[in-house]
């Protein structure tokens, strides 16, 4: 039934959310009058005639969401709730119990408790499964049950949680928190400042400016910004944060839209704090949005050599709609360009494949643009780095890996096994990966690499055609080839491997602010950046 109340729902709600407040609703005013009461009696007679009894709310839940994911996945509709979270998010400030948690279907699980703050107080760890809070069973909560763990500064919750088999129960008081834009920044040696920036929030610049700061009087003479894992965020502060680093008056990114009051270009507004620094920017398949605003802007600028692996590729901008009932919507209103011309979107959601995926850009179809000095760069596949690290670039078997948890499982297992001493000199042992290795296999892991599904699909079209005889040998040999690099593969990705694990387990001992440490002795990224660094005329080189 749900499957089929989408279908008819989706497009008359569609022309509704999409047009209701641009120019197009001027313009198709009688076609959207149309859909919505064509709209409203269906909603009515479902409701009053269905053979079983209907939840109205849910029934709308399920028709908005399911039309949102025919577009992208950024414009979303925010329940009060969520309203809430965003404001948090973008603000800066929480208040709850302290902890990174991830919501599965019948738990949460903490991924990690901030050092010092109200779980970590409390004794909970990464990894511990959290099945009841207060007198609410998390599996047969419908909603984020991480809501469940917000609540006002200084009330009680009670969390019941399973810890290696066993079940405990711990009171919590609530406490407030401030999510930091800079978690970290510190000297990597005597001249070179390194300034981890996670998030872009409202006091994203602002952190920066200070940690810099406090790095140039520490003698600094030289900065990497670390801008890998960073999802983005508000995109004036994308803004202020390259004023750090470039005159006022400089076009740091411009927004093209089907509206015209979209079309902005936004430029640096502020005195800079240093435009001469010699600086590297750090990014990764997980930098997007306002963390690719920064690191193209200072790449087409000339201003910064940017190191590590392409980042996500995200040139789409949001922007959050007020609706009814203290509900709100996030739209995507237009795509944005840096200063060279480029966009640098990745996926196309209008345009997919015969499963529904979105496409992504062909390299070939890539259009070259030019920074200041005359270097090429490229669109449509997010910023390519300057000098890529070839080891950082996470491969299909490790992606995998990690979005099975399987080496955020293994950590938490070793922890409760091992002791670690010293930060800075550890290194996971070849017969600690071999048992990793036989961790995996324990899981049942299996992953299918595109390659193989190309060749079932291949293999099923030849039997239509009755080929499949003639080919069945030829197929049998890519068969085996195929099996044969799957269980050499994750030998064939060790080192980047025991580089994931090495992090997992560190930030068990020695949370976050250990695990920078860790990398400011250890990092191959942050290595190679030094290297730049203080190799002036590589580092100009680069640029020219």
């Amino acid at each position: 039934m749900k499957y089929i109340l989408k279908k008819r729902i989706i497009l008359p709600i569609l022309a509704v959310a999409i047009f209701f407040s641009t120019t197009a609703f001027k313009n198709d005013f009688f076609e959207i009058a149309k859909q919505i009461e064509i709209f409203t009696t269906l909603f009515k007679e479902i409701n009053m005639n269905y053979v079983d009894d209907t939840n109205p709310g849910d029934l709308m839940d399920t028709a908005i969401k399911s039309m949102l994911d025919d577009l992208d996945p950024y414009t979303q509709f925010y329940n009060e709730q969520d309203v809430e979270a965003s404001r948090i998010n973008n603000a800066g400030d929480y208040t709850g119990i302290g902890a990174k948690v991830l919501t599965l279907k019948d738990k949460l699980v903490i991924v990690e408790p901030y050092k010092d703050y109200a779980a970590d107080k409390a004794g909970l760890k990464a990894g511990d499964e959290i099945i009841k809070v207060d007198n609410v069973t998390v599996s047969n909560f419908k909603d984020d049950a991480a809501n469940l763990l917000q609540g006002a500064a200084g009330t009680e919750v009670s969390v019941t949680y399973k810890r290696q088999g066993k079940t405990n129960t711990v009171k919590i008081t609530r406490e407030s928190l401030e999510i930091k834009a800079v978690p970290h920044y510190s000297m990597v040696d005597e001249k070179t400042g390194y300034v981890v920036l996670r998030k872009f929030n409202s006091k994203a610049s602002s952190e920066t400016v200070s940690a810099i700061r406090s790095l140039k009087n520490q003698g600094a003479t030289q900065l990497i910004l670390d801008l890998r894992g960073n999802p983005g965020g508000l995109l004036s502060e994308a803004v202020n944060v390259t004023n750090i680093f470039v005159p006022q008056n400089q076009l740091v990114v411009t927004t093209k839209s089907k509206v015209k009051k979209y079309n902005k270009t936004y430029y640096t507004q502020r005195e800079p704090v240093d435009t001469e620094i010699p600086l590297v920017v750090l990014v990764d398949g997980k930098s997007a949005s306002a963390s690719e605003i920064v690191s193209g802007a200072l790449q087409d600028m000339d201003r910064a050599v940017v190191v590590g692996t392409r980042s996500f590729g995200k040139g789409l901008v949001q922007r959050p709609k007020p609706l009814t009932y203290g509900t709100q919507m996030k739209i995507t209103i237009s795509r944005y360009y840096t200063p060279s011309g480029r966009c640098i979107q990745a996926l196309d959601y209008w345009n997919r494949d015969e499963n529904g995926n979105a496409t992504r850009t062909k390299k070939e179809n890539y259009n070259a643009f030019k920074t200041r000095n005359g270097r090429a760069v490229y669109d449509g596949g997010g910023i390519e780095p300057d000098v890529e690290v070839e080891f950082a670039k996470q491969t299909p078997i490790t992606k995998a890996i990690v979005n099975e948890n399987i080496i955020f499982n293994f950590a938490t297992d070793y922890y409760y096994n091992n002791s670690v001493e010293d930060l800075k000199s550890f290194d996971l042992s070849d017969a600690e990966f071999k048992k990793f290795k036989s961790y995996v296999k324990t899981t049942g892991f299996n992953f299918e690499t595109k390659t193989e599904r190309a060749l079932q699909d291949a293999i099923l079209v030849a039997k239509e055609e009755e080929l499949d005889g003639i080919i069945s040998s030829e197929y049998k040999d890519l068969e085996t080839a195929l099996k044969t690099y799957k269980s050499n593969a994750i030998d064939g990705n060790k080192e980047q491997l025991k580089s994931l694990l090495t992090d997992e387990i560190i930030k068990r001992y020695f949370y976050s602010e250990g695990l920078y440490t860790y990398y400011t002795a250890n990092n191959n990224e942050i290595k190679k950046a030094v290297s730049i660094l203080n190799n002036p005329s590589q580092y100009a080189s680069i640029l020219r």
